[in-house]
């Protein structure tokens, strides 16, 4: 009900007014999935709960940051308003695909909170049981997004973030045979 509850709110389509509220909508939807995802594994867990809490919250920040170009190009921006103010950057600066570095700057303070919540999930990686990793393990292409737009310097609207991993798969199997997400 958590997840139907949030999505309703959130069908007036307008943009987060800050990097809490972007946060909250992903602990309720994102991380929720993976709560019962854990729960028809048949783990119960304060430590891997709170992994997913983090996790979720980082899946949640990454999709709003892969989503721009698409919501761009429908004259809709859905990134937090507060760093867009704090960096100058107004909703027409992404609409016209600007790429100043006032605009990256505004990217790279919303990837470099999804980081953190990817690095303080995985810093639960020693008391999470086992059984939980599989779950978890949708934070190879997380990390994989977030290289990437390192990459290309922050730049959102790069032709490369648009494009598949080839190699994910493979990723994705080294990580569940080495037991690591």
């Amino acid at each position: 009900m958590k997840i139907i509850d949030e999505r309703e709110r959130n069908l007036d389509d307008k943009a987060y007014r800050n990097i809490q509220e972007l946060e909250n909508y992903a602990e309720n939807t994102q991380s929720s999935l993976l709560y019962l995802t854990l729960e028809i594994l048949g783990i119960k867990d304060l430590h891997a709960d709170h992994a997913a809490s983090h996790i979720g919250k980082a899946q949640g920040i990454v999709t709003c940051l892969r989503a721009t170009p698409y919501h761009g190009s429908r004259r809709r921006v859905f990134l937090p308003m507060d760093i867009c103010m704090l960096h100058g950057v107004s909703q027409e600066d992404f609409l016209r695909k600007k790429q100043d570095k006032n605009v990256r700057d505004v990217i790279y303070d919303i990837a470099s909170q999804a980081h953190l919540h990817l690095k303080h999930a995985r810093s639960f990686h020693k008391s999470v049981p086992v059984k939980a990793f599989p779950a978890f393990l949708q934070t190879v292409a997380l990390e994989d997004y977030l290289k990437k737009i390192q990459q290309v310097d922050f730049d959102i609207f790069h032709p490369s973030l648009q494009q598949k991993d080839t190699l994910l798969p493979l990723s994705l199997y080294i990580r569940s045979w080495r037991r690591k997400y």
